[in-house]
Formats: structure tokens, C-alpha cells, sequence
């Protein structure tokens, strides 16, 4: 009896701050794929990402989610509305974990619903775990410190209050947590959170996704030149005017070199602020800015790129995440340019796969062109790159990683 429980999946429940239906890679491919490839029962807690009257039950990735309801209203009533919402929709982990033999219960991102799950585990015998993707609490207090925050003194509440939870409450009563890289492993750990409760899952992608490439058509021309591409967010926290700024010392060099701005911009005026550098500077028309697009066609661009581009404004809060962005460059054999940062500098180490310089323009730009005058190493560094980032960066990979944990956790396996 006791080796077939040792040898049945692991059913669990998820909540997460991610909506329904989620989008984001780490939750759509790592477990709502991966996860259940490996023959796991998985079910969610989540809150619709449009408008939704009532609660309901149905399958997703053959998987089974609890859907809460949600108004797409952008008044700050209606946000409070969606945020109170949330929380009445958490509060039924109490339920679901009476009503269902779990393995553990597992939060993503939450906080306050976090208090719940650890009372509802606890209640029901069965482990909690938390996932960490980001420093929240850290990243709230920062921009209301910097002047960067949209309501300064509410975002320093939030901080303190979600840093109180998280590291006086939640990291205490887990059974284990998960964070995003090993340099957020190092910094829970410095505020008092036990290293043997801590995993680091980097990260990855999915192969899968780029396959769908092959049917992407977009890009119909043959760019005169060489090509540089930054593929992410163009949010202006990120201090992307930097890129801006290197290009132009890169044209000193290269004058016939062209750079692909590929992704939207979070906020209004983050890509003005862009292309007003670029105006400054005299090369707007060097630049070309995509807008958001499509993951296929975004990542269609990696194509023509000669040489990416992954810079990191260096803050403690950016200093702790794992940039999805590298390892997209480096499945499609592509060499890259990025900046000392922790995750950075391992990955680029350990791969070879480009070259790390410290975050200053000049040394930027002579990266860029040293990889852009010398075609054999570019190649060479592109294909490091894909070796290390197929064995060590794809979420099957990762998901087994993931497996041992729990099962190690849940079984002692």
C-alpha cells in the first residue's frame, strides 16, 4: 500500500497572482505543460483576466481550474472591487482542500492569500510551498524611495507590509520555497529565511515555441547591414535610453548598422522617451521600433539579428531576476552582449555563449562590435549558446528538476 501512494502522481492546488487564462511562460509551460506531461494532477485557483460574474469550474491543459469572478473596470473603484474579489476567490482554498486529497498547496506571488493556504494545509495535512518570482516587497519600497512609484506613500505600505508576510510569516510556516534565481536564494536567505528551504528555478524555454517559428513569415526582407535586436519590455525602469546611446557609439564603428527595438511599452511615454534619445542623437533613422507583437513574431526577429542585446540596469531589485530573454537569444544561436548582473554573468560563463561586460556605454558598444567584425566568433558563440541553453534551459528539463523536488518533499523520494 504504501509503495503505490510512493508511486502515484502528486496532486496538488495552485494559487497564483497570475489570471485566468495565464500567459506568462513559467506557469504556462513549466506547469501547465510540462508538469503534466509527467502525469501530476494539477488544480487551480484563479481569477479571470476579463470581465466574469460568477465562479465556476472547467479544464484548461487538462488540468481543472476554479475561476473567480473579475470586472475589467479601470476606476479605482473598480480595481478595489477586483482586489476584494481575489480575496473572497482565495478563501475558498479552505473548501477545496477539505473536498480533495492534495499532496501540498502551493502559492505563486501572493501574499495575504498565502495566510490562508498555510492555515488551509495545515488543517488538511498536506505541505505548503511558495513560489517567488519576483521581489515584490523590495521592488514596492524602491520605486517609492527612487520617486519612480505612481502613488509613493501606498507603495511603501505595501512593501513593508507584504515584506512583514512574507518573510516573518509565510517563509516561516513553508515547507519550502521556490525563487526565481540563486541570487534571489542569497538575498531570502539574508533575511533570516533557512537555506535548506530554499530551491532556485531559473528561467527557461520552451522549445515548442520556437518550432512555430518555421510557419512565421513576417520578416520578408533582407536587412542591408548588420543587425542588433533587444527583444523585451521597453518599460522605462529599465533605463533602456542606455541601448540607445550605445547604438550611436556603435555607428561610429558601423555606420551601416541597423537596431530592432522588439516589444511594447508598459506604460505611455515609455517608448517616446526612447525615440526622443534617438532623436537627440541623431540616428532615429538607424532604429526600428516593432510595438508589441505576437510571441512568434516578436521571436521571428531573433532571425535576421547579427548580435542580441540583454542589458540590465544595474538596482538590487533587477539584480535578483532571471532574464527569459538570454536564453530566447541563445536557442536561436544568436551571440549576445550583456552586462555583469548575477544571472547574466553565470549563464554567460558557463556557456560561452557571448561576452559580459560591466554596465558602462563604451565597453557596451565594443562588445557589440567585436562580435559584429568577426563572423567566426559570432558563430562559434551561437552555437555554445543553443548546446547549453537545449540541456540546461528548456522547462522539460526544468520541470524534472522541479519533480525531484516535490516528490523529495511530499515522499522523501
Amino acid at each position: 500500500m504504501t509503495n503505490e501512494l510512493n508511486n502515484r502522481p502528486l496532486k496538488y492546488l495552485f494559487l497564483s497572482a497570475d489570471k485566468f487564462p495565464p500567459f506568462r511562460v513559467d506557469v504556462l509551460t513549466l506547469f501547465g505543460q510540462e508538469m503534466v506531461k509527467r502525469g501530476h494532477k494539477i488544480d487551480w485557483l484563479l481569477q479571470s483576466e476579463k470581465h466574469e460574474e460568477k465562479f465556476h469550474e472547467q479544464m484548461w491543459c487538462e488540468t481543472r481550474v476554479f475561476v473567480g469572478p473579475s470586472n475589467e473596470g479601470e476606476s479605482r473603484l473598480s480595481r478595489i472591487k477586483k482586489h476584494f474579489q481575489s480575496i473572497v476567490l482565495d478563501l475558498k482554498v479552505f473548501q477545496l482542500a477539505s473536498n480533495n486529497q492534495y499532496d501540498f498547496i502551493q502559492v505563486k506571488d501572493k501574499f495575504l492569500s498565502a495566510i490562508f493556504a498555510i492555515f488551509a494545509a495545515r488543517k488538511n495535512k498536506c505541505k505548503f510551498f511558495y513560489w517567488l518570482s519576483y521581489p515584490f516587497p523590495e521592488s514596492s519600497i524602491y520605486e517609492a524611495k527612487v520617486g519612480t512609484a505612481r502613488y509613493p506613500f501606498l507603495y511603501l505600505i505595501r512593501g513593508y507590509v507584504f515584506k512583514f508576510l512574507l518573510y516573518k510569516i509565510i517563509a516561516r510556516w513553508a515547507d519550502h520555497i521556490f525563487v526565481q534565481s540563486e541570487q534571489m536564494k542569497k538575498d531570502v536567505v539574508e533575511e533570516g529565511v533557512d537555506i535548506n528551504k530554499v530551491t532556485a528555478v531559473p528561467m527557461g524555454v520552451s522549445l515548442d515555441s520556437f518550432k512555430e517559428l518555421q510557419d512565421v513569415d513576417d520578416i520578408k526582407f533582407e536587412p542591408q547591414g548588420k543587425v542588433i535586436v533587444y527583444l523585451g519590455t521597453l518599460l522605462s525602469t529599465r533605463k533602456l535610453d542606455f541601448v540607445i546611446r550605445v547604438f550611436a557609439l556603435v555607428l561610429e564603428e558601423i555606420p551601416d548598422a541597423k537596431l530592432y527595438m522588439v516589444g511594447p511599452e508598459e506604460l505611455p511615454g515609455d517608448m517616446k522617451t526612447l525615440k526622443k534619445e534617438a532623436k537627440r542623437l541623431g540616428i532615429t533613422d538607424k532604429i526600428i521600433f516593432t510595438g508589441g507583437l505576437p510571441r512568434p513574431e516578436a521571436l521571428a526577429y531573433l532571425k535576421i539579428a547579427n548580435v542580441c542585446v540583454s542589458p540590465f540596469y544595474p538596482t538590487p531589485i533587477l539584480n535578483s531576476t532571471s532574464p527569459t530573454k538570454l536564453v530566447e537569444y541563445m536557442v536561436m544561436r544568436k551571440p549576445v552582449v550583456a552586462n555583469d548582473h548575477p544571472e547574466q554573468s553565470l549563464v554567460i560563463s558557463e556557456s560561452e555563449a557571448g561576452i559580459c561586460v560591466p554596465y558602462e556605454e563604451k565597453t557596451f558598444a565594443q562588445g557589440i562590435v567585436r562580435i559584429l567584425l568577426d563572423p567566426v566568433l559570432a558563430k562559434e558563440m551561437g552555437d555554445r549558446g543553443y548546446e547549453y541553453a537545449v540541456k540546461y534551459r528548456t522547462y522539460e528539463y526544468l520541470s524534472g528538476l522541479v519533480e525531484q523536488c516535490y516528490l523529495k518533499l511530499c515522499r522523501g523520494k
